[in-house]
């Protein structure tokens, strides 16, 4: 991904994930480079701009600044749009923390304004990009386990009172596991399977309140839950695959067993390493003899390569050519389908999708493969 004139990118939002992106963006990824960061504290602005030797700026500053060709967006869900436009208005492409946006018609926004002004939206997950799961989508591509035919993802846990500091929001509106945790497994099997026609789906929240048990200024205190926490559904691709998805901060279960991702085919099946990572293990099951197989990797980016959306983004900015691949319409199309599932799961019935994405491109494999 290596261009002579590298992307100026600056970040809003200093929380804990802006460090690895300021991190990757300085020593992984030569085709960007960080300018600036903005936060609503300034003081944490400061502590990471001095840090990564960059500016502290106010978000107004930072999105006007002429050297900032991407704004990429680490603020909470809730700001994620209102943020994302104010950067496309100003002419500048945006990257978004997952999700894009909490609704779908903020999600629809953005991609219709950035195209517009002539600008690039796209958003994390970009894990799907790593050397793992870009290993499984060669092995689809490759037909190695034939017509896939079915796709399961399942991620299970307890929620986020026992170790977060500070939880709060992860039972709010716009959170919950399936707006927390799902993008990276819906983006995982989008970029696999395509697109998504319709879904139904049941949830539940089961318990009316948390209680934060974590260390810290919150700990003892109360969390009302305002969002489903467990949620079952199935997903209906437009390829004819059917795909099952469970999501849940209510359940004990043992980490091994906490995360599935599978893709079913005529003629093997497909076990990939947890879509939260970057790399992971492979294993094919071939046909007949059920015998399995672990594939050698055959993509880079295994370790944690958070960034590498915006890479690719600046790629896309510079070339003109192929579109990024952590795409807006991709981005978008996954906000579709988790309101969609919340949708099915209220009304207790099928509901069919308002938006559709092509599936992304591939990452060359390494050399020799």
């Amino acid at each position: 991904m290596t261009n002579s004139k590298p992307v100026g990118i600056g970040i809003v939002g200093a929380g804990v994930i802006s460090e690895i992106y300021l991190e990757n963006a300085t020593k992984m990824f030569d085709n960007i480079r960080p300018i600036g960061i903005a936060d609503l504290i300034p003081e944490r602005a400061q502590d990471r701009a001095g840090a990564f030797g960059i500016e502290a700026l106010s978000i107004d500053d930072l999105i006007a600044h002429p050297e900032v060709e991407i704004v990429v967006n680490l603020t909470i869900p809730a700001a994620h749009a209102e943020v994302a436009k104010r950067a496309i208005l100003a002419g500048k492409s945006a990257y978004n923390e997952k999700p894009l946006a909490i609704t779908r018609d903020d999600a629809a926004e953005l991609v219709t304004l950035a195209k517009e002004r002539g600008v690039l939206v796209g958003g994390a997950p970009d894990t799907f990009l790593g050397g793992g799961l870009q290993t499984g989508r060669k092995a689809i591509d490759d037909g190695r386990i034939g017509r896939p035919v079915a796709a399961s993802a399942h991620f299970l846990g307890r929620g986020m009172e026992m170790w977060h500091p500070d939880p709060h929001f992860f039972f709010q509106p716009g959170a919950g596991p399936l707006f927390d945790v799902g993008p990276y497994y819906v983006t995982a099997l989008a970029s696999m399977l395509g697109p998504v026609e319709a879904v139904t789906g049941f949830g539940h929240a089961s318990f009316p309140e948390r209680t934060v048990t974590a260390k810290g200024p919150k700990h003892g205190t109360s969390i009302p839950v305002n969002t489903q926490t467990h949620i079952a559904a199935s997903l209906q691709f437009q390829s004819g695959a059917i795909g099952s998805l469970m999501a849940s901060f209510d359940v004990w279960e043992a980490p091994e067993r906490a995360t599935i991702l599978t893709i079913y085919g005529s003629e093997g099946t497909l076990h990939l390493p947890d879509p939260n990572t970057f790399g992971g293990t492979v294993t094919l099951v071939h046909e007949h003899t059920r015998d399995t197989e672990e594939l050698p990797i055959t993509h880079g980016h295994t370790e944690n390569s958070r960034g590498i959306g915006v890479s690719d983004m600046a790629r896309a900015l510079r070339d003109g050519g192929d579109p990024a691949r952590a795409s807006g319409e991709m981005a978008s199309h996954v906000v579709d389908i988790m309101t969609s599932v919340l949708e099915a799961a209220d009304a207790g019935r099928r509901v069919d999708l308002t938006t559709t994405m092509t599936r992304p491109d591939p990452l060359p494999a390494l050399s020799g493969m």
